[in-house]
Formats: C-alpha cells, sequence, structure tokens
C-alpha cells in the first residue's frame, strides 16, 4: 500500500512538475521500514535523510546541520520527526525536494504528537522553566495543516505491521481540468534577448523564465562603474542562477567579477551558470570550482566576505549573493567597488531575510551608485502553483505580513487598544497570528521557523500589542529572565550557559556578578511598529503600556520623552550571538511584577537615544560585533523602582552602570578602539552612573594648560580620559533634549577618537574635517575649556585664571 501511495504521489507530482508530501505516522521504526518501500517504488537517483540517526546507505544530515541542503536538490527527502523535529530542518528539507520529487515525513501519532517532548522543546525550556511547561501549540497548528492541505498523503501506520496500515489522506490533487483558461494558453517561446541588449544572446538563452531574463537585463548594468543592482526572490526563482549568468557574461567581455557570499556552497549556483556560459561545459552546483577564467582575460572568482570586502586586485564588479545573511556593517564596505550587486532572498526557508531592505537599502539608495532594483517570483525547479510550498508558507508563516498600509493608515496612537496575545488566542485566529508574526518578520533581519514555535510554544516569552481598529500596529516580545535560584547562579557563574536568559548570563558569567541573576527581569527581545506608522509614537506608547502593567508603574513622561525616535520598527533585543531556543519563550505565565526591564541589541545612534528616552540605562557593550547585526550589542536596564530608591532592579542597575563607567574609560582604547563614535557617545550618555574628577594638581595644569595655555595633552593622557567620560556621561543630564550640554556633536566624536580611542592626530583631522592635525588639537584644546570650567577645583580655576590675565 505505500508503494503504491507513493508512486501514484509521484507520478502526479511528475505530470504537474509539481511536488507532494507523504507523512507515516505511528511507531518510528515502522516508519523508516514505510519510507524505505515509498523509496524503492519511486526509484530516484538522489535521496536524502535527516535524522539524528545514522547508518542509512542514503546522503545523511542531522537537523541541526539541516542547511548543508540549502542549494541542493533531491527527488526524495526523509524527515525524522521523532527525537528532535526542528521547525527550521523542516524548511530546510522542503526546499531541497525538486520538482516531481517526494518530501517523506515519519511522525509520531498525529493525534498524540502534540503532547510529545522531543530534545527540541528542550531547548524551548528555559529556566526557571522545565520541559513540562513547554505546549505543543506550533505542532498542534502543524498536524492540522498536514490533514487539510492539497498535496499531502497521510497515513496512519499499524503498530502490528503493514496491514494494520490505514490511509487517512491519499493526497492526490487529481486530474488538470483540460478546458480551464489556463491550459488553452500556449506554451510561451524560449527566453531570447531583449532588444538591445548588451550581454550575448547566449546569455538570455540560458534563463529559463522571463523573470531571470529582467534579472539578468538588470545586470547589464555592473559594466558600467557607479551602478548597483539588487535582486530579490523567494527561495527557487533562479536568483543565483541569473547572477552567475551574469559573472559569465561579464567575465567573457573581459571583466573581473568577484562572487562573494556566506559560504562557497551558497554562492555554487553561480559558478555553475557561469562556467556554462564561458564555455567550460556543465557544472554541477555542487562541485562547481572558485575560479573561472574567460578566454579574453576576464574571470569570476570567489572570496570568503571578510576577504572580499578588502576589494582585492580591485575587481571590475562585486557580486554578494544570500546579502541578507551578512553583517549591515560588511556590507557597507562593498559600496566601494565599481559596481556592486546585492542579491537576497526574501522568503526562504532558512529564515526571512528582512533586515537587508529595512537596514541597508536605505543606505545604498543614499550612496553614490545609480541603484536598480529587480525581483524574480516566477520558480525554476516546480510548478508556480505547486501546493506543497503553498504548504510551507502556510505552515511556517513564511510569507506572514504586517495588515495592509491602507488598513491601518491615520490609526491615532492614542486610540490604539492595548492588549496581551496570549499563545491560544494567536493559535486558534490565524489572521492575528499571521499581523503579529508578520510584523516581527517585517521589522528583524532575520525570521526563522524555529521562531514561529518559540513564540507558541516556550514558557517564558510573552507578547503584547497595540490594536487599531482590530489589526495589529505594534507588538513586542517579551522574555522573562532571571528570578533563578543561588545554585543555578553559581553554575552560571562557573561558565555554565543558562538558555533564555541573556542578559543575566552577560552580566553574571562575563561581569563576574554571581547575583546578576537574582533579580526578576523583563526583556523586550523584540518590538515593531507597522512601519505605515512609524514615527507616530506607536512603539514608546506601548513601552509605557508595558511598563506600567509589569513594573506598576503609570507615571507621566518627562518633556520630549513622549513619541521616542520615530522609527521604532527596527527595535529589537539582540544581544550576544544565541543558541537554539535562547532567545525567546512563551506563555502567561511571566510573573506580573519585575525588578528591572531590559534590551539588548545591534547598537545604533538613534537606537540608543529611543531606548534612554524610553528610561533605559546602558550597563554593557559587547566588545565583538554582532555577526548578525554588524554592530556592538548594548545591554540596557531600566530599573522598576526609581534609582537611589532601594530595590533589586535599582541596585543591579547602579552596580553595573558604574563599572561599564570603568570599563569604558580603558576599554575604548582596545576592545571598543574601532567603535562609531556617536554609539560612544550615545552609549555614555546612557550611563546612569554618577561621575567624579579627581585629578591631582599636576594633572589638573595639564588639563588647564592644554585648554587656556601652551600645555600639551600628552603630558596627562588619563586625565583627559577621565574628564571625557565625565563630560560625555553628563552631557546633557539636565534636560532631554540636550541643552546644557557643553559639547557639540562634533567635538564628542574628537573627545572620543582622539582621548578615548588613541587614534593618530592626522586620521582624526581627516575624519572630522579639520583642516590639519594641528588644527584638530587646537580644536581638542577648545573642546577642554568648558570641562575645566565645570569638574575644575578651585586649584585648577586659579591656574585658569592665570592664562586667562596674562592674554
Amino acid at each position: 500500500m505505500i508503494a503504491a501511495l507513493a508512486r501514484d504521489a509521484n507520478r502526479e507530482a511528475e505530470a504537474a512538475n509539481e511536488r507532494r508530501v507523504l507523512v507515516l505516522a505511528g511507531d518510528r521504526d515502522r516508519g523508516f521500514d514505510a519510507a524505505y518501500d515509498a523509496i524503492e517504488a519511486v526509484d530516484p537517483t538522489s535521496t536524502a535523510i535527516v535524522s539524528t540517526r545514522e547508518g542509512f546507505r542514503f546522503e545523511e544530515h542531522r537537523p541541526r546541520n539541516a542547511d548543508e541542503l540549502l542549494g541542493r536538490t533531491r527527488e526524495v527527502v526523509v524527515l525524522d520527526c521523532h527525537e528532535r523535529f526542528v521547525p527550521n530542518a523542516l524548511g530546510r528539507c522542503v526546499g531541497a525536494v525538486d520538482g516531481g520529487g517526494l518530501l517523506v515525513l515519519l511522525t509520531p501519532d498525529l493525534d498524540e504528537w502534540p503532547a510529545v517532548r522531543d530534545r527540541f522543546d528542550d531547548s524551548l525550556a528555559v529556566p526557571p522553566y522545565g520541559v513540562d511547561d513547554v505546549t505543543g501549540r506550533f505542532r498542534e497548528r502543524f498536524v492540522g495543516t498536514l490533514r487539510s492541505h492539497p498535496g499531502i498523503a497521510v497515513v496512519s501506520l499499524g503498530e502490528d505491521g503493514p496491514a494494520g496500515d490505514a490511509v487517512e489522506r491519499d493526497g492526490l490533487t487529481g486530474p488538470r481540468e483540460e478546458t480551464t483558461a489556463e491550459s488553452t494558453v500556449p506554451p510561451s517561446a524560449p527566453p531570447s534577448a531583449p532588444p538591445n541588449a548588451a550581454f550575448p544572446a547566449a546569455a538570455y538563452e540560458a534563463c529559463l523564465t522571463g523573470d531571470q531574463v529582467r534579472a539578468v537585463r538588470a545586470f547589464e548594468s555592473l559594466a558600467t562603474p557607479g551602478h548597483a543592482v539588487v535582486a530579490e526572490a523567494d527561495r527557487g526563482r533562479g536568483k543565483s542562477s541569473a547572477a552567475g549568468i551574469a559573472a559569465g557574461a561579464l567575465a567573457l567581455a573581459g571583466a573581473d567579477v568577484l562572487v562573494t557570499a556566506p559560504a562557497f556552497r551558497n554562492a555554487s549556483e553561480v559558478f555553475a551558470r557561469a562556467s556554462e556560459l564561458i564555455g567550460e561545459g556543465e557544472t554541477d552546483s555542487e562541485t562547481a570550482p572558485r575560479r573561472l577564467d574567460a578566454p579574453d582575460g576576464g574571470r569570476v572568482r570567489f572570496l570568503a566576505p571578510a576577504e572580499a570586502a578588502e576589494l582585492p586586485d580591485d575587481p571590475d564588479a562585486v557580486i554578494v549573493d544570500e546579502a541578507a545573511a551578512l553583517p549591515v556593517r560588511l556590507l557597507e564596505r562593498f559600496l566601494d567597488a565599481p559596481a556592486v550587486a546585492f542579491c537576497t532572498t526574501v522568503h526562504g526557508y532558512e529564515g526571512a531575510g528582512r533586515g537587508f531592505a529595512i537596514r541597508f537599502t536605505e543606505r545604498l539608495r543614499a550612496s553614490r551608485f545609480s541603484v536598480r532594483e529587480v525581483r524574480l517570483d516566477e520558480p525554476i525547479r516546480y510548478a508556480r502553483n505547486d501546493p506543497v510550498e503553498a504548504w510551507a508558507s502556510r505552515a511556517l508563516l513564511l510569507d506572514a505580513r504586517p495588515a495592509v498600509d491602507e488598513a491601518v493608515a491615520g490609526s491615532a496612537v492614542g486610540d490604539a487598544t492595548y492588549r496581551a496575545l496570549p499563545a491560544d488566542d494567536l493559535l486558534g485566529d490565524e489572521a492575528l497570528l499571521r499581523e503579529a508574526f508578520g510584523l516581527l518578520v517585517a521589522a528583524h533581519y532575520r525570521t526563522e521557523p524555529n521562531d514561529l514555535a518559540r513564540l507558541l510554544d516556550a514558557p517564558n516569552l510573552t507578547a503584547r500589542a497595540l490594536t487599531a481598529e482590530g489589526r495589529v500596529v505594534a507588538v513586542a516580545l517579551l522574555a522573562r529572565e532571571g528570578g533563578l535560584d543561588a545554585e543555578t547562579r553559581r553554575r552560571m557563574y562557573e561558565g555554565e550557559r543558562i538558555r533564555g536568559n541573556m542578559v543575566p548570563d552577560v552580566l553574571t558569567s562575563q561581569l563576574r556578578d554571581e547575583e546578576a541573576a537574582a533579580p526578576r527581569g523583563l526583556r523586550t527581545v523584540r518590538i515593531a511598529t507597522h512601519h505605515a506608522l512609524r514615527g507616530e509614537g506607536f512603539g514608546t506608547r506601548l513601552l509605557d503600556e508595558v511598563h506600567a502593567e509589569f513594573g506598576g508603574e503609570g507615571e507621566e513622561r518627562g518633556e520630549g520623552e513622549e513619541r521616542g525616535e520615530g522609527k521604532e520598527g527596527e527595535e529589537r533585543g539582540e544581544g550576544e550571538e544565541r543558541g537554539e531556543g535562547e532567545e525567546h519563550g512563551e506563555g502567561e505565565g511571566v510573573d506580573a511584577e519585575v525588578d528591572y526591564f531590559s534590551v539588548g541589541y545591534g547598537a545604533t545612534p538613534r537606537l540608543l537615544r529611543f531606548w534612554r528616552r524610553a528610561g533605559y540605562r546602558t550597563v554593557h557593550l559587547s566588545t565583538s560585533r554582532n555577526d548578525a547585526s554588524g554592530e556592538y550589542s548594548a545591554i540596557m536596564v531600566r530599573p522598576v523602582t526609581a534609582a537611589g530608591e532601594g530595590g533589586p532592579g535599582s541596585a543591579l542597575l547602579d552596580r553595573h552602570a558604574a563599572a561599564f563607567r570603568d570599563r569604558e574609560r580603558d576599554g575604548l582604547s582596545d576592545a571598543h578602539r574601532d567603535a562609531d563614535p556617536d554609539v560612544v557617545a550615545g552609549a555614555l550618555r546612557a550611563c546612569s552612573a554618577s561621575v567624579s574628577v579627581d585629578l591631582t594638581e599636576t594633572e589638573w595644569r595639564s588639563a588647564v594648560g592644554a585648554s587656556f595655555g601652551p600645555g600639551m595633552y600628552d603630558s596627562a593622557p588619563g586625565a583627559f580620559r577621565d574628564l571625557a567620560i565625565a563630560a560625555l556621561i553628563e552631557g546633557g543630564r539636565e534636560s532631554d533634549d540636550g541643552d546644557g550640554d557643553p559639547l557639540d556633536d562634533r567635538e564628542k566624536r574628537l573627545l572620543v577618537r582622539k582621548v578615548l580611542q588613541g587614534r593618530p592626530s592626522e586620521s582624526v583631522a581627516d575624519e572630522l574635517g579639520y583642516v590639519s592635525a594641528g588644527a584638530c588639537m587646537r580644536a581638542l584644546g577648545d573642546a577642554y575649556e568648558p570641562l575645566v570650567e565645570r569638574y575644575g577645583t578651585e586649584f585648577a580655576l586659579a591656574e585658569r585664571e592665570r592664562f586667562i590675565n596674562s592674554e
């Protein structure tokens, strides 16, 4: 029976150039036996099995390493869902099945599966919660899609052998109607070169769809310096192939084309297609070479991103594939190339790469480049209406989007309704789930299928939202952290990683505070505002409501603090690099009140201002850049009790703010020597630590002499660092708009670059626009005059008068 069902599904899939799914539900060993029956019936030339088990006679992958399948295609892929069902792995398996192929899922009994806990659930059990606190909502929803979506066959396996197997659904979609309008349309002609095409006709004849033709035509602009191309597509649309065809055509014209991607396997399709065009014959994408030489001196070569960003040997054009997976800071370095193309996946099985559009596209448009954008929608490896693609998009919410602009335009922040988003409500209301999750996808640079499972099942996270006329206009994911017992805190202090407690983990293990995990915290993991309403105060209003609910607060905000910075949609708790299950959790079991609020994110000047105005204060700046955001990660804390009034949240902030102040005095010339000076200034301004300048008379002589007289900065660099730290922390503290700040923005950058980061005067002068190193140092002396006035002792002020009176 299994063999016949597999043959029927395969036959229908091949006829329609679609894919099919076969679910074998029941005992695991019986499932493997049935899977082998299905494989033998289909007799594929390529099969892959993803399982925690080993020893199969087919290609094997582990669930946590299923990304090895990205960029590859197989006729049959078997996913063992028993011991570790990882949503990310499911997405990668779906993406690896070719048109006409079969995805086989081995699952527990579908009725029982939502109650089963496996090793993936263990990763969601964030202390102090246990695996019994993890729910099965994601699987409940997933099972519903298996039983309702076209193209999915479901077999309940008998406990005593094949005789007890029962076909719940055969998954067949039925014969195609011969009389439909679609079927009467004659097949389109093969792609051909557009009029006046610059690339050879063979480049366009190698295209498989009209979308690819348009993309290759856009890539023609790379032959001229000053042009940039952005190619976006969902997975499986031939984006990399189009880039490869273009790379080959450019090389044939004599150009040196540098290709980069997160890993060579991501760009292997580029080289396979370029090789065919250059004339080295058809090359399999898995064995493609890393350098191709064209007859007239052109070439296509691959380098890893960090090396490629140096633009070695002055390439004529650069193609960045899977650009959304690279840090923005790294992407910006490619803007020094003569011409550049950025290819990125929008809704992919490896995660939605929206951060490219959010964080980088605006910077590209503001650059010197003339930018051409192209999108590919037509699938390459299977038919446009493939039911398995539609099922995967629904099951994993790969296509989740916020409410349409027209539905929320004109909403007033004061009229919005604050509400909880319990996971049961999200499970029972598909539109609510899609809008809330769609906002998170749109606001963040990388949202994966695992994130959907965390939202629905993990016990330490809750969600809150603002709605307008029933539509979600702002959403926040909030993770409970801390409140850990003494034994857990001891293990954390001694180096054990405690999942899901990002802020306590950093403060305890990295900053050596064993008591940091005792207070109860609530971390903003992400906060997102609908893009049509950014700048209208929705993010700030949502935070205010969260503070009032969980902190028992209701105080009025200070003048200038009501609306924050505007574009709240990018705010996110990012922190250090996360492991599986470490970032999210879920559940309405979050404590009603907490000791402090926190956030961790890739620090930018704008985000630092937003969170500072929301009452958060800096306690840490990571010593390495976050791999995803390309920024140093800031951790900020807002105690529930006001500073100075006691309470564990205030005590936590007080000691770590002081430690941050002291750490940065020296760290800025070491780990943070390359940090953006505006980020440094913003992080220090958001530090709540008190400052005191305690200089010796000798040091004051140097400081006053360099400011008001002929003294030299080099005579007492430590004194100048102390004054700089004090000024940057206290600057403008009296009012949020900066009134009373003794330094302007340029002077702050000068203090950071020269005094705190120890940069050479010449490079500082070039960066900040001073006419010479001497002018730069004179400006430094001028910047210290108001600091002497503010912090100077009687001795210092008398020394200042000596120079003033001598003029």
